[in-house]
């Protein structure tokens, strides 16, 4: 999970963990009450909006905000409308409605002449992008947003963004790009003795640290930043850093430190009654267990899982009911009193009662009249966003997969017997990651990406994904074909030839050196994740795909044995002999010249 800071309309700054829902209730009551001013309404209105956790309530709230403030006049007002409305919809999972409301919050602010404003916008904007994994705008946004709070000398929030551009780094796994901007945002906090931003700088140290390997620096930062967010109060964050620990560990295969960290978790998560976080906890522990092979253990944690999971659903039903009844209890008593009091009435009061209830039903009329004219104006644009919403996932999945997540709302995982998976990965990239700025780095590697996209179209490949550098992509699925071996070298050898073209071509900043790998044989591929759906593949043809781009050249394509099988005909292939893998011993392994002469 991302921990990180969330910039406040106010100008102070809260977590994605604090807001407040019994004082968002109490601020509806004072709303409801019907006494306020048309300001204080606008005001309690936002704050309301700022503080309930509940992403639904929120976009209601900052509807009626945006409506209000609308048509009073009051800007300030309606950009925080806005902001709120993005935030929930992003909360949601629905980015491309929170861009929408973000970029309306950016309009407004160019209106007021506000760069504060501004900025706090950019800020959101640059979160969206992170969600969507378009690099290249998360970095412009967060860089602009810094340099505006510079400006007007917002120290908080400038520290708070620089803060959150270094946490994505982390999100990218790049370490030491994080750590860059997070010893910057830290002595800020120090010196402002803010200590709970402190605190999570610290621990966003500390999984900087953990990502690079530097175990002891991992846990002293995580240690003192646990120890701040104990005295403050704030246990959640405290379990998600610890659970974000064991994940590290168990990519290690470290299972006692593992399972320590889970534990702890799970200990502290029981101590303050945090009951999603012990539904987390639980399955944190059945997932170790799982993967460490002890079936029964991990069934009983899981059955945990369920039945706290199913507890917190049950409390709230419970009391959603309890709400209801209490209304219905409310609105009765008020019935039988109204009637009582008309049968006291004269014949004069019914007179105006009749009078009253005809201006009723007029007024109704037009009520259903603007209702059926509003909901032919909803339909059309949820039509649209439909639309928007099919193209996008196209653009993501598979044709096939798209399809079939349309029509059964999940995507069986599928086995294919033979797929040639290749991985590229950039020589000495971290080097120049650390001299280069980061939105040239990242415009850099939108170049050669987009090059390689357009070759692994040519041949009818599918692209997997991008991590960090790295590039991969594989053949013969989603529908297997005969010749898919071929057509990954033949995008391989171009893929090469474009790399070296690069490096003549002036319009370039820079350009790198390009390792190439690949490997042939059995995978299972399926969709991830239930709001940002990922098409990825797994299976050990995939690792060994991995582990021979790392003992590839510049310049040179390296295949396994298998695909060498599979292309040798085709292909003027030279063996390398058996080199030892790390956990897998000796393997064959080909350079690939180029084609066999006719």
């Amino acid at each position: 999970m991302k921990i990180c800071l969330v910039l406040c309309l106010t100008g102070c700054w809260i977590t994605s963990f604090t807001q407040d829902e019994l004082l968002a209730d109490s601020l509806i009551k004072i709303y409801e009450s019907g006494t306020l001013s048309p300001e204080d309404k606008l005001k309690i209105l936002s704050e309301i909006a700022f503080n309930l956790p509940d992403p639904d309530r929120i976009l209601m709230y900052s509807d009626t905000l945006m409506i209000e403030a609308n048509r009073l006049g009051y800007n300030d007002y309606l950009f925080n409308a806005y902001m709120q409305r993005g935030n929930a919809l992003q909360q949601k999972g629905d980015l491309s409605e929170a861009l929408d409301s973000y970029f309306n919050a950016v309009e407004i602010s160019n209106k007021n002449s506000d760069q504060r404003q501004l900025a706090m916008a950019y800020t959101a904007l640059a979160a969206v992008y992170g969600g969507m994994d378009n690099r290249r705008n998360v970095i412009q946004y967060y860089s602009d947003a810094i340099e505006i709070f510079r400006k007007v000398q917002d120290t908080l929030n400038y520290a708070i963004a620089i803060e959150n551009l270094g946490d994505t780094y982390l999100e990218w796994s790049k370490p030491d790009s994080a750590l860059f901007y997070f010893n910057q945002s830290g002595p800020l906090f120090e010196k402002m003795k803010n200590k709970v931003p402190l605190a999570y700088n610290l621990g966003n140290k500390g999984l900087a640290f953990a990502q690079k390997g530097l175990t002891d620096k991992a846990e002293e930062n995580i240690k003192q930043s646990v120890s701040i967010l104990e005295e403050a109060g704030d246990y959640r964050p405290i379990t998600t850093y610890l659970n974000y620990m064991s994940d590290i560990y168990a990519d290690k295969e470290d299972w006692d430190r593992a399972f320590d960290y889970a534990l702890r978790s799970l200990d502290l998560a029981k101590q303050y009654g945090l009951k999603a976080r012990i539904s987390d906890a639980y399955l944190k522990m059945s997932t170790l267990y799982e993967r460490t092979g002890y079936a029964s253990a991990a069934l009983a944690y899981y059955k945990r899982y369920i039945a706290v999971r199913d507890s917190v659903v049950n409390l709230a039903a419970v009391q959603e009911m309890a709400d209801i009844r209490r209304d219905s209890e409310n609105a009765q008593f008020e019935a039988e009193l109204k009637l009582s009091n008309q049968q006291k009435q004269t014949q004069k009061i019914l007179f105006f009662a009749t009078a009253i209830a005809l201006l009723l039903i007029l007024l109704l009329a037009i009520a259903l009249y603007r209702r059926n004219e509003f909901t032919k104006r909803t339909n059309a644009i949820i039509e649209k966003e439909m639309t928007r919403s099919e193209n996008l996932l196209t653009n993501i999945l598979p044709e096939e997969t798209a399809r079939e997540l349309k029509l059964f709302g999940k995507v069986k995982a599928k086995k294919f017997e033979s797929v040639t998976v290749l991985f590229t990965d950039f020589e000495a990239f971290t080097a120049a990651s650390e001299r280069i700025s980061p939105e040239l780095l990242v415009t850099g590697l939108g170049y050669y990406f987009m090059a390689f996209d357009e070759i692994i179209d040519k041949y009818g490949l599918e692209k997997i994904k991008t991590i960090g550098d790295s590039y991969m992509c594989a053949g013969g699925l989603p529908f297997p074909t005969d010749d898919h071996a071929v057509k990954m070298v033949k995008a391989a050898l171009e893929i090469l030839d474009f790399v070296e073209k690069a490096k003549s071509d002036k319009s370039t900043e820079f350009s790198f050196n390009v390792r190439i790998g690949i490997n042939t044989g059995p995978v299972v591929a399926g969709v991830v994740g239930s709001k940002k759906f990922s098409y990825d593949i797994w299976g050990d043809t995939v690792n060994v795909a991995s582990r021979m781009e790392s003992f590839s050249d510049r310049g040179r394509v390296n295949i396994s044995q298998n695909t060498y099988d599979l292309v040798k005909d085709v292909f003027d292939c030279e063996y390398r002999g058996q080199i030892e893998v790390k956990n897998r011993g000796p393997m064959n392994m080909y350079y690939v010249n180029g084609y066999l002469a006719e």
